[in-house]
């Protein structure tokens, strides 16, 4: 076994979900069923990594934008810091409908954190009372939530990892209709037919999440470091 298959058998990468949550399109690389679980493949969750990481560190050496989609809990805080170790966007609240078909849109309020952040800290808002600026206070809290993550997004993203593909599927179906490729971690019960990079895998453990996000920064910090040599 390699190193990769070691360590994500340690990460609990292994395992799916019951049989019968299955999703057809993912039979071809489950290893077995134990205790009415599914036990992925994880040779050739090895192989669908690689094609992922390939096109990770192509984007890399492009310096093309790789937006990061993690809003289950245990995924939010990785998917933070690992989009944030290479300066690129992430979600980690909620997908909002238009991220990418209205970008123009999503674009005005990522523009109305930013300036109401940056009179914050200059002490602009001092001007007004009391009750205004806690509720300015609150339009700040509520605009970084959601779009505090995409300052780093200038332009619509030229690929998209996503955990957990069939949670997201908004995402998947707007991404779809724009032809951005998508990188995706997805689990037994998600249909991977369609989806450019699928790793089938376990989404819902940290260190499995971990892992695999883990990779593709790697491979993205590897392709950008090569460009620059």
């Amino acid at each position: 076994m390699s190193n990769n298959i070691d360590t994500m058998f340690e990460a609990g990468a292994h395992f799916g979900y019951s049989k019968t949550r299955r999703h057809p399109s993912t039979a071809p690389y489950i290893f077995g069923t134990k205790n009415r679980v599914d036990i992925i493949d994880l040779e050739k969750t090895e192989e669908m990594l690689k094609k992922a990481c390939e096109f990770a560190k192509t984007l890399g050496k492009e310096n093309k934008v790789l937006l990061f989609v993690g809003v289950k809990p245990e995924s939010r805080n990785a998917t933070q810091e690992s989009a944030l170790s290479i300066d690129m966007p992430y979600i980690i609240e909620r997908w909002i409908g238009g991220t990418i078909t209205n970008f123009g849109e999503i674009k005005k309020r990522i523009n109305k954190f930013e300036d109401l952040r940056e009179k914050k800290e200059k002490g602009e808002l001092e001007k007004y009372t009391k009750k205004e600026r806690l509720l300015i206070d609150q339009e700040i809290e509520r605009l970084n939530r959601f779009f505090g993550g995409l300052v780093h997004l200038k332009k619509t993203p030229d690929a998209v990892f996503i955990v957990d593909t069939k949670r997201e599927h908004v995402a998947v179906a707007e991404l779809q209709n724009a032809g951005v490729p998508i990188i995706a971690l997805a689990n037994t019960d998600t249909n991977i037919k369609g989806l450019e990079f699928p790793i089938l895998a376990n989404d819902a453990s940290l260190p499995s999440i971990s892992f695999f996000i883990g990779k593709l920064i790697e491979a993205y910090k590897e392709g950008k470091m090569s460009a620059a040599n």
